[in-house]
């Protein structure tokens, strides 16, 4: 059962979904097995039955099979199965034939006709169903269960049977084929319309990153563009002048000089500006985010009074590890808390979604926040926790991280 639930678990939720559509259609050829077997052996005896028994069994799998191989179809995963649809199709109308002609010319007893006709129904009915799981077209869905309702009138006035019977048993067709074919046709849609919000999603991730890289690289633009052109066109005069015998190539040099010192420091700014994140503002961010994504997020603890570099730190951790919860865990909850607990702050980030939540610890994420964290001499642990969840637990000690905020204050303040 362990191995049942991880399998289960590292499956996306589309791909959850798209499990379920397919034991879905399964269960329906089980059903269809069972419906037929015992009435069948108990209305013509034990050997006949066998017979129609495992015919029926072959149509069920026939089904089956269709169902796995025209959903792969409607993925993409392979060429529609156009031959295997024909030939259930053929399976299904000689099997329907076959239980008329029965009712018809058969054993002139109630249970055996009564039996043959449930054959009849359940087969043509459900096999007419998982035709059009095939097919694409309304024209053609309608066409293929209208084409059978017609057919099967058809072949039981052919065969004798009254005006009124062929009439009831091609409504019964019509109506129970329509309704298969409907739930066919709709959960081929709810497929497709999972796996296009999991891409919209995995896209409005990458958007953010992109729209954060062009920021960025904006900033740097606009620091940088400016002085380089200015050093560019002042070294260019220095040589000049240099080439002249000129003093002031020193004076236009010592302003270069002075400019790419600006340079650094405005460079140094925008990165700093970067990478510093705040603690409560991503805590907010990290729940907004969550509960738009439909994952129910609880968010304990203030970071109010905590020092600036232990508040940037933790907000790298929680922004990377929400990233990390929308783009590859399957969660449905999430709860993030901050606490402070023996002289350190311990920030937990904990959901249910551990197939596939974070890179193990052993990715390029996981690595970058141990090295933000080591700045602040704190540690980072992950990994899965009890069945099925993932946790997140940074830690800070909290007296070293004042104690360095005070010497960077004290320093600042002998330089002014």
């Amino acid at each position: 059962m362990r191995a049942v639930g991880g399998w289960w678990r590292r499956k996306s939720t589309p791909a959850k979904f798209e499990t379920y559509i397919r034991w879905s259609f399964h269960s329906l050829a089980v059903v269809e097995v069972l419906l037929v077997g015992p009435s069948v052996a108990a209305a013509i005896g034990f050997e006949p039955g066998g017979w129609v028994f495992l015919t029926v069994c072959v149509h069920a799998a026939l089904c089956c099979l269709a169902v796995s191989r025209t959903l792969d179809w409607v993925r993409g995963r392979r060429a529609q199965p156009v031959g295997l649809l024909w030939t259930l199709g053929a399976v299904t109308a000689a099997i329907g034939c076959a239980a008329l002609a029965v009712s018809e010319y058969g054993p002139d007893r109630e249970d055996v006709s009564s039996a043959a006709g449930g054959v009849f129904g359940v087969v043509v009915i459900y096999g007419t169903g998982i035709l059009v799981l095939g097919v694409r077209s309304r024209r053609r869905v309608c066409a293929t269960v209208g084409g059978f309702a017609a057919g099967s009138a058809l072949v039981a006035l052919a065969l004798g049977a009254p005006a009124l019977v062929a009439l009831f048993g091609a409504l019964a067709v019509l109506f129970g084929g329509a309704f298969i074919a409907a739930s066919s046709v709709f959960s081929v849609w709810l497929v497709n319309a999972v796996y296009e919000l999991d891409e919209a999603r995995e896209t409005r991730a990458r958007l953010a990153v992109a729209e954060e890289r062009l920021r960025f690289g904006r900033d740097m633009h606009d620091v940088m563009g400016r002085n380089l052109a200015v050093i560019a066109l002042k070294s260019e005069l220095a040589v000049q002048l240099a080439r002249r015998g000129r003093s002031e190539a020193v004076e236009q040099m010592i302003e270069v000089q002075r400019i790419a010192q600006e340079s650094q420091r405005e460079v140094r700014d925008v990165v700093r500006g970067y990478r510093e994140a705040d603690l409560e503002v991503e805590l907010a961010g990290a729940q907004g985010v969550l509960t738009a994504a439909g994952i129910e997020c609880e968010v304990t603890g203030e970071a109010a009074g905590l020092p600036v570099e232990v508040q940037s730190a933790l907000a790298w951790v929680v922004r990377e590890a929400t990233t990390n919860v929308l783009r590859h865990g399957d969660a449905e909850r999430c709860a993030v808390g901050v606490r402070v607990s023996e002289g350190r702050v311990v920030l937990t980030v904990e959901n249910d979604g551990a197939a596939g939540a974070s890179d193990g610890g052993g990715g390029s994420g996981l690595a970058g926040l141990r090295e933000r964290l080591a700045a602040v001499d704190g540690t980072l642990d992950a990994g899965r926790v009890g069945d099925g969840a993932y946790r997140l637990v940074a830690k800070v000690p909290l007296a070293e991280a004042e104690a360095e905020a005070e010497a960077g204050a004290g320093v600042r303040e002998v330089v002014v």
